[in-house]
């Protein structure tokens, strides 16, 4: 199930990678903002060097997109229509001393004109250590967090509604899903909680997982059970029936089905 709920760097947590000599915790993870045509939307995050040394990095700006497995695949290559010509980054390279912070500015300005779409972009982060080996020989080692940028220009909205749902196997394990479509023209996400009875009468909650459902897509959403009162989430036996609503901003998503195993 890990697969199918995880987005690579795309997570819920502030976002953290650990290499030979780098270390850097970024924060937020996303972010999710809206501006107009000819009209400068500036943004800030947050860079923590947590290593012991002092950190060197490399900042710069990737498209990228979501395959089907919910791996994330970045490019420094312009996307057909790609907005980031109309992003500016602070400056490209930061040298961090250990516990230090940085609030690192970047701007993005839609030319006037431009029509209602949503411009979507990564800030990379990447370390430019190099790492000692026998000999004194030095290698460069790396590594580097994407951070996704989705930002609405105009009015643009998500239109969510639910296609089918499925039983797949994730690591061995039959795991509920629901496909969720997308006929807006922004990036939406489902969330909320259903009612849940499995195959021995346990009742249980069970949640979506934090994926994005990008315009024009159909994406298929892992749903899990939720651990309550500090206890680990339940583990359900199949067949299992749900039911409930799940949300994307003020719509609702009517939900009543079973998973069979």
């Amino acid at each position: 199930m890990r697969r199918l709920v995880s987005l690579c760097l795309l997570v819920l947590l502030p976002a953290m990678a650990w290499a030979q000599g780098f270390a850097a915790f970024i924060s937020p993870p996303r972010f999710e903002v809206r501006t107009a045509a000819g009209q400068p939307l500036r943004q800030v995050l947050e860079i923590q060097h947590v290593g012991r040394a002092a950190g060197n990095y490399r900042i710069y700006t990737n498209d990228w997109t979501l395959d089907a497995d919910h791996q994330v695949a970045f490019t420094n290559e312009l996307a057909p229509d790609s907005c980031r010509p109309w992003v500016a980054i602070e400056r490209r390279e930061l040298t961090l001393q250990p516990g230090a912070r940085y609030r690192y500015r970047f701007e993005i300005a839609p030319p006037a004109g431009t029509p209602p779409r949503e411009c979507r972009f990564a800030i990379m982060v990447e370390g430019l250590e190099a790492a000692k080996v026998e000999g004194a020989v030095s290698f460069p080692v790396g590594g580097r967090i994407g951070v996704i940028v989705y930002a609405a220009i105009g009015d643009v909205a998500p239109a969510l509604s639910i296609a089918g749902t499925e039983t797949v196997q994730a690591n061995g394990q039959p795991t509920a899903t629901v496909r969720v479509r997308n006929t807006g023209t922004a990036t939406g996400r489902v969330e909320g909680f259903l009612d849940a009875t499995d195959a021995a009468g346990q009742s249980a909650e069970m949640s979506p997982a934090d994926l994005p459902i990008l315009p024009g897509e159909t994406r298929r959403i892992a749903l899990a059970p939720v651990a309550v009162d500090g206890k680990n989430a339940p583990t359900l036996r199949f067949p299992i029936k749900v039911r409930g609503q799940l949300e994307s901003g003020k719509n609702k998503l009517p939900l009543d089905a079973s998973f069979a195993p």
